[in-house]
């Protein structure tokens, strides 16, 4: 994989131009901009949002691992600009660090996933059991792969996985400079 801290002219004109709510719309744009890189060496991902799905920012970032893993002369950057929140985090996290860059000013925020969802318990008590273990289920591997996220994201930074944990609950706001001083970026433009 390519390395080395980019100037800013390298951000000219991105392959891969997203912004707005990370759902399903979005993922169509982004794989269309995606299957239209051509023979770029590198690939910049510009990125603006104030959050969204994080499934469809994995399903986003799972893309740019597989594509990295069979193109390995090819480099893929993230941009992140002004907003880079809750989901746009997610994807951001599948970034190798060294290829990740924010503008001046930008926020990244992390915060946990959330759940809004009524358990009805209705019917025989072995199924009223039922019911509730499936819930259970359902939050618990919802955290493993929220911690999972979390790991990729302070990947060779000097945050460790428990202070994300320990600041998330409370949306954990991050400014560019900041994220550069954690280590959780390569550099500011």
């Amino acid at each position: 994989m390519k390395t080395g801290t980019l100037p800013p002219s390298a951000f000219d004109m991105p392959a891969i131009l997203l912004s707005g709510t990370v759902d399903q719309d979005m993922y169509r744009d982004f794989r269309r901009q995606l299957d239209a890189i051509g023979d770029r060496d590198l690939v910049v991902v510009e990125l603006t949002t104030l959050g969204g799905d994080p499934e469809v920012a994995r399903m986003m970032g799972e893309d740019i691992r597989f594509k990295s893993g069979i193109q390995p002369d090819r480099r893929f950057v993230f941009l992140g600009k002004a907003a880079i929140y809750s989901a746009g985090t997610t994807f951001m996290s599948f970034f190798a660090r060294s290829n990740r860059y924010l503008t001046r000013g930008a926020r990244l925020m992390v915060h946990e996933r959330k759940l809004d969802k009524k358990v009805i318990l209705n019917g025989p008590l072995t199924t009223c059991i039922a019911s509730l273990k499936a819930a259970l289920h359902e939050i618990q591997c919802s955290i493993e792969i929220q911690n999972e996220g979390f790991a990729n994201l302070v990947h060779g930074s000097q945050v460790t996985l428990e202070e994300v944990l320990r600041r998330a609950p409370e949306n954990w706001y991050i400014e560019a400079s900041e994220a550069q001083a954690l280590g959780l970026i390569e550099e500011i433009l």
